[in-house]
């Protein structure tokens, strides 16, 4: 997997742009929207207080965009060094690291809320519970642990990916899997929702996936589940 991102450490933006040209919408407002439905899980689920947050698998620093200046501290890992590299230019106010994922470079308890972002998929079923399991380790007690993943029950989120030379071999995981494996590595599920019904944002599609929430045709999904106390 990092020699994989190493190749597309300079398309890959422009590959995800071509996988989703059909919905006339840029990456960005999705990648927004999840950054959104982070910081709101994080005030739903432990309060008002700005975050300490960790990315795992944070390739290029998308998300990170969207998230300083609105946490505490930020942090992200990837396995790829020229990933990594690009993410210290996009985003200077966060900390990233070069990291394998089944050892994350952080003291136990570090962090107040740990998350991946379509990561499970690129991994053998046998890697996803001790990277869970690690992201559970370098959260607080009671902290947030989030998984966001591709919904395979969704058409078009099957063309994306079978239009992304990357995700080449994935393994789509359900809602239902990433639950289970949240929970075989002794974190609490606490959320489990679907999202990015529409193409097209605002206050009123927001509101309308919000009612949809556990209707399985949303595009992507997220889970959260609560590290030991």
């Amino acid at each position: 997997m990092p020699a994989e991102f190493d190749r597309h450490s300079a398309d890959y933006e422009m590959t995800v742009e071509r996988a989703i040209g059909f919905a006339r919408q840029p990456h960005e407002v999705y990648i927004e929207a999840k950054a959104r439905k982070l910081l709101e899980l994080a005030r739903r689920r432990l309060g008002g207080e700005p975050a300490s947050v960790l990315d795992v698998g944070c390739g290029l620093g998308l998300m990170e965009r969207h998230l300083e200046g609105r946490v505490s501290s930020l942090h992200g890992v990837d396995v790829s060094e020229p990933m990594i590299w690009r993410a210290r230019q996009e985003v200077p106010g966060a900390e990233f690291r070069v990291s394998r994922p089944d050892k994350l470079p952080y003291a136990d308890g570090r962090f107040d809320v740990a998350f991946t972002v379509c990561v499970l998929h690129h991994m053998e079923p046998r890697q996803r519970g001790p990277l869970l399991a690690e992201l559970g380790r370098v959260t607080r007690p009671s902290g947030l642990v989030v998984v966001f993943e591709h919904n395979p029950w969704n058409p078009l989120t099957r063309q994306v990916v079978r239009g992304c030379s990357f995700d080449e071999g994935a393994q789509l995981v359900r809602l239902r899997q990433a639950a289970a494996a949240l929970r075989s590595a002794g974190l609490h599920v606490t959320d489990a929702e679907y999202l990015l019904f529409s193409p097209w944002r605002g206050t009123l599609v927001e509101r309308l996936e919000g009612a949809l929430a556990k209707v399985p045709l949303g595009a992507q999904y997220v889970v959260a589940a609560r590290a030991p106390a």
